[in-house]
Formats: C-alpha cells, sequence, structure tokens
C-alpha cells in the first residue's frame, strides 16, 4: 500500500488474512491526513515495513526507487505473493519488484482500462497486467479486456470490487451523518460535494480555473475537500480569487467524506473511487475527466463524463434540474458486487498460495459498528 484509496480498498483483505498479512507501505502519500487516520479508522495494525524518500518525488524516480527497495525487500524476506491495488505508481512497482523478485501478484482491481495513454494509471494497470499471477476482476468488463490481451482465463477471477464493503462498513449511521451535516453547515440533498486532485485538471490552469468558476457559479454550496496537489496548484496559477467563492474544508475522513456524499444533491469529482462509491451510495456523479476507466457506472446512470466548459455546464444544469434522478438510482443495483469481494480474493489467496491447511487462520475484526457487517459478508463465504 502507498496511498488512501489502497487503504481503504485492501483493509478489508488485510483483515481477513489476519498475521498471515504483512503490510508494506511505501509512502506514496505522504500527507498524514490522508493515510495514517485511515488506518486506525479501518482497525489496520501499523506497517510492517516502511519506505523512504518516496513521497513527493517525480514518477520515474518514484517508481524506481520502489521497485529497488521493494525487490530487494521482498528477496529478504519473501513472503507466499504480493497483493497490489489498483492503478497507482506503488501498485505498479510493487508488481514489478515481486516479479524481479520471483514472487507471485496478486493483482485486485485487475483489468480495468480507460484506452487513454495520456492518463498514467492506464500505464500503470498494463504494467502489472503482465507480471500478475492472480487478476482479481471487479466487474466482468474488466475481465474481458485481461482476456482479450491473452490473460489465461484460470488467472482471471471475476470478485466484484472491495470498495462496496468498505463504503457500507465505514457508512455512519443515519444520527451520525445529521452531525456531520450541521459540522458543515448544509442541508440534505441542498449542496453539492466536490473534489478535484488529478494531473489533468490541476496542472492546466485555464482547466482549473473553468472548473472552480463554474462549481462557484452555482446556486447551491459547494463544499471542496482540498487536496494538497490542488491547494498548491491554485497557489502556483493565482487561482484564490475562484476557490474563495467554495466552502474549502481539509481533507476528510472515509467515514466523513461518506456521509456527506450520501446525502449531497451532487458529486462532482475526477476520482476513481469516487465513481464507484456512488454506485452504493445511490447518489448522481459528474466525473471531470477526459475519459474513465470504470464506464460501469456510466452504463448504469450513476455517473456522467464531462470536461469543464459547455460539457460540464450542460452536465450540472441537467442533472440538478432533474428531480426524479435520485429516486432512479435508489432502485438500480451497484455493477460493483454485493460487498463479498474480499472474502472472495482471502479465499482465492488462500487456495492458491497458503496451502488447504491454513485456509481458516484467524481474522481481525473490522473497527466499531462495522464488526457484525463484517462478520456478515464473511459468514458467506466460509
Amino acid at each position: 500500500m502507498g496511498t488512501r484509496p489502497e487503504i481503504v480498498k485492501l483493509a478489508g483483505v488485510a483483515r481477513r488474512l489476519g498475521p498471515q498479512a504483512r503490510i508494506v507501505w511505501t509512502g506514496q502519500h505522504w500527507d498524514a491526513g490522508l493515510t495514517t487516520c485511515f488506518f486506525d479508522q479501518y482497525g489496520l495494525p501499523r506497517p510492517d515495513h516502511l519506505l523512504k524518500g518516496v513521497g513527493g518525488e517525480a514518477r520515474g524516480r518514484q517508481i524506481g526507487r520502489m521497485v529497488a527497495t521493494l525487490s530487494d525487500h521482498f528477496t529478504e524476506r519473501p513472503p507466499a505473493a504480493v497483493v497490489v491495488q489498483g492503478d497507482t505508481n506503488t501498485a505498479a512497482a510493487g508488481a514489478l519488484g515481486a516479479h524481479c523478485a520471483g514472487i507471485p501478484v496478486v493483482h485486485v482491481e485487475a483489468g480495468l482500462r480507460s484506452f487513454d495513454n495520456e492518463m498514467p494509471e492506464e500505464t500503470n494497470r498494463r504494467l502489472i497486467a503482465p507480471v500478475a499471477d492472480l487478476h482479481c476482476a471487479p466487474t466482468p468488463t474488466a475481465a474481458a479486456h485481461l482476456l482479450r490481451e491473452g490473460v489465461e482465463a484460470g488467472r482471471v477471477l471475476v470478485t466484484g470490487n472491495t470498495v462496496v464493503e468498505a463504503t457500507l462498513e465505514t457508512l455512519p449511521t443515519e444520527s451520525d451523518a445529521r452531525g456531520v451535516l450541521a459540522r458543515y453547515r448544509v442541508a440534505r440533498d441542498a449542496y453539492v460535494l466536490a473534489t478535484v486532485h488529478r494531473p489533468e485538471n490541476t496542472d492546466d490552469p485555464a482547466r482549473l480555473a473553468q472548473l472552480l468558476d463554474q462549481l462557484a457559479a452555482l446556486d447551491l454550496p459547494v463544499l471542496m475537500p482540498l487536496h494538497p496537489r490542488t491547494r498548491s496548484a491554485v497557489d502556483r496559477f493565482g487561482l484564490r480569487h475562484s476557490i474563495v467563492r467554495l466552502r474549502q474544508i481539509p481533507p476528510l475522513d472515509h467515514a466523513t467524506f461518506l456521509a456527506l456524499a450520501r446525502h449531497c444533491r451532487l458529486l462532482v469529482s475526477d476520482s476513481g473511487g469516487v465513481q464507484e462509491e456512488c454506485t452504493v451510495l445511490k447518489r448522481p456523479l459528474i466525473v471531470v475527466r477526459n475519459s474513465t476507466e470504470r464506464p460501469e457506472a456510466v452504463r448504469a446512470g450513476f455517473a456522467r463524463l464531462a470536461q469543464p466548459g459547455h460539457q460540464l455546464a450542460r452536465a450540472l444544469r441537467e442533472m440538478l434540474d432533474d428531480a426524479t434522478l435520485a429516486g432512479r438510482l435508489a432502485q438500480v443495483p451497484s455493477p460493483y458486487g454485493d460487498g463479498s469481494a474480499s472474502a472472495d480474493i482471502v479465499a482465492a489467496i488462500r487456495a492458491r498460495y497458503l496451502g488447504r491447511e491454513q485456509a481458516f487462520g484467524p481474522q481481525l475484526p473490522a473497527p466499531g459498528q462495522a464488526a457484525d457487517r463484517d462478520r456478515a459478508v464473511t459468514a458467506r463465504h466460509p
């Protein structure tokens, strides 16, 4: 792991593996507000091994340093398998480092494709695929991509996405959610929640300014948890006059973000994870990007792709004016599964790499009120 989404999406896998899991932290995300609080929230132990000097480096140097350090670590302390998640620099480096050390790679959330080579994550995903031994695809669409690329069918397992159980486990109660809304001075269904952090938005001053101006022009209040990259871009490009009209708030822990997302009128984001979470929360989302590797959310009606400018203006107008949208989405099942992905992935890991005699090792309980729901999911997959 090395980023906030990886903590969220691998927590269920790590807890079910219990003491059989060794957590290696690369430090790709180095801001404590984006990372370390999530270990506590998900009931995970502190990492067994930490890399240093990775956070803030340019992509090439970051990946190179991680591959070298991880391959040495896996050689010195070889695990039965290395589990990587998604498409981050950490995931690519973890897979390559394991491959160099002769360790099997399990890729969680395998097979996503945007077919947009300008997206760094697309390169990372395609780097992992040839070296992965087991591909845990979240949807049949993702599995089909892998099969078309020549991956053997026996190495592809459709599991659903671990974000479903992570969202269900972490979502606050209605009583707690009311407290969150009161703290941020917003009313249910009467605000927009926006997150922006991807380079295609933050590295282009004209695009970022247009995006912020379009959000600021809305009649509803717009809450924006400010990512460090976005904050830096606003300062660098002199866009304080644009962002000052939005309600800027610090980065949020996952539970608080989910409470706000669950009760907003509309989500606007360039995040990959939010495209999945919105299908569990049943909230509409505008994806402010050039392309997406998660077409399932778009096809199901939860998400709409729009670039800043005319596309975004039209999407904002049409989705905010659609009085029946929320009601329709409430009836649509998530295309990312039923919340059993982590259990299925761990069952496959144990069967393939740990042997039958270890198939029922102890697991760490989910934190707080999530424990009962976590056990219920596990009970369906003994």
